[in-house]
Order: structure tokens, then C-alpha cells, then sequence
């Protein structure tokens, strides 16, 4: 596989820089930024597996630490969605201003807490366009999913019951093009063999659709 750019950043984001890894391969059209969950960095296993897996798809990623070393030390941060959505906002901006990226579309990739920061960014920037939540927290931005325009994938496990619930309340919210993607067998962190391959491939062939 080629690349156009495979590089590790620094990305400034208010009065603090965090780090992040961008890959974009050759001849795609579309970044995916990634907003890891509570507890979790760039080097998320599963986000991880789920990039690698978009890059054979010819699909950009950038996955970040949406917290400095010293916030993250104050756990209270890692809860902190409106802090974790400005952070987000100041990456995408950020993003947006590299000539690498000029001509993709963006779209997000938000696992559990991370999906809540990843709605309401994208409730706050129109020009996203398209959300994906893994075993997301969508109640955590029940206030701003009606302004969400980007198309949102929502995927759970069948087995994750209280956040099947959670999920379902957030599709009833939305307004614009929703899906509720249930996998077999998978609990919260689908660490059931195969199940994060069927994460892997739902949320590509998303973001292939409205990002490409």
C-alpha cells in the first residue's frame, strides 16, 4: 500500500499541544478522525485495528490524544465532554488547514465517551460529514443530537443491553440520515473473536459511502 503521508504531529489546541498520528493513503478522498473513550489514547488497540482496516479502504485517519500527559492525570478530564468537544473542534480546525487534507471530506470515529465529544463536534461543524460511535455514550449529547446533519452510524453490541437502550433513545433523536447497527454475540469492547472485524467493516463501508 502506498501513502501520501504517514507522520506523527503536534498539534496545538489552545494554550496546550497534543499528539496525534495522520496517514493518508494514496488516492483517498476522506479522513477519519478519531475521539478515544475514557482511559484510552491514540494507541486504543481497537481504534487502532479499526484505522488499519479503513487504510486498506483508502481512507485517511487521524487519531489523537484528546488529552496532555498532565491532563489526563485529573480524571475528571477524561469526563469532561465539553472540554473533549473543543478539543475536537480545535483538531478538526486544525486539520482543516493542512494542505494534505484540503481536498477530503472528514468524518469521526468516536468510541464510548469519545462518541459523545464526536456528536456534539459534529453538531457544532456542518461540514462533517459522517459519524460513527463504537459502543458509544450518544445520551452524554442527547441535547444536540437534532442539529447533527451528518449522516450517524450507531453500532453495539447485542450483548451491551443498558447501552443498546442508550442508543436506541439517541437514533429517536436524530433527524437526518441514522442507523442503529446491532453485532452479534459482542459485549461492550466486542472482545468476542470476529467482532471487531464486523466493527471494522460496517463503519468502513459508512464512511466509504459518505465520504467518497
Amino acid at each position: 500500500m502506498h501513502f501520501e503521508l504517514k507522520e506523527e504531529v503536534e498539534i496545538p489546541v489552545g494554550n496546550v499541544t497534543v499528539s496525534g498520528d495522520l496517514v493518508i493513503p494514496s488516492g483517498s478522498s476522506g479522513i477519519v478522525v478519531f475521539s478515544h473513550g475514557s482511559g484510552s489514547s491514540r494507541f486504543s488497540p481497537r481504534n487502532r485495528m479499526v484505522a488499519n482496516y479503513l487504510h486498506k479502504r483508502r481512507l485517511g485517519t487521524l487519531l489523537f490524544d484528546l488529552l496532555t500527559r498532565e491532563e489526563d492525570i485529573n480524571y475528571s478530564n477524561r469526563f469532561d465532554i465539553d472540554l473533549l468537544t473543543r478539543r475536537l473542534v480545535s483538531v478538526t480546525e486544525w486539520l482543516e488547514t493542512q494542505p494534505v487534507a484540503t481536498e477530503h471530506s472528514i468524518g469521526y470515529f468516536g468510541a464510548s465517551t469519545g462518541a459523545a465529544s464526536a456528536l456534539r463536534a459534529a453538531a457544532a461543524l456542518p461540514q462533517i460529514a459522517a459519524v460513527v460511535s463504537r459502543g458509544g455514550r450518544p445520551d452524554l449529547a442527547m441535547e444536540v443530537l437534532d442539529r447533527v446533519a451528518a449522516p450517524v452510524l450507531l453500532i453495539v453490541g447485542s450483548r451491551d443491553f443498558d447501552v443498546i437502550q442508550m442508543n436506541q433513545q439517541a437514533l429517536a433523536q436524530l433527524k437526518y440520515v441514522k442507523k442503529l447497527s446491532i453485532i452479534p454475540d459482542a459485549t461492550h469492547l466486542f472482545e468476542e473473536p470476529g467482532t471487531m472485524e464486523q466493527v471494522c467493516e460496517v463503519a468502513a463501508e459508512w464512511f466509504i459511502r459518505y465520504l467518497q
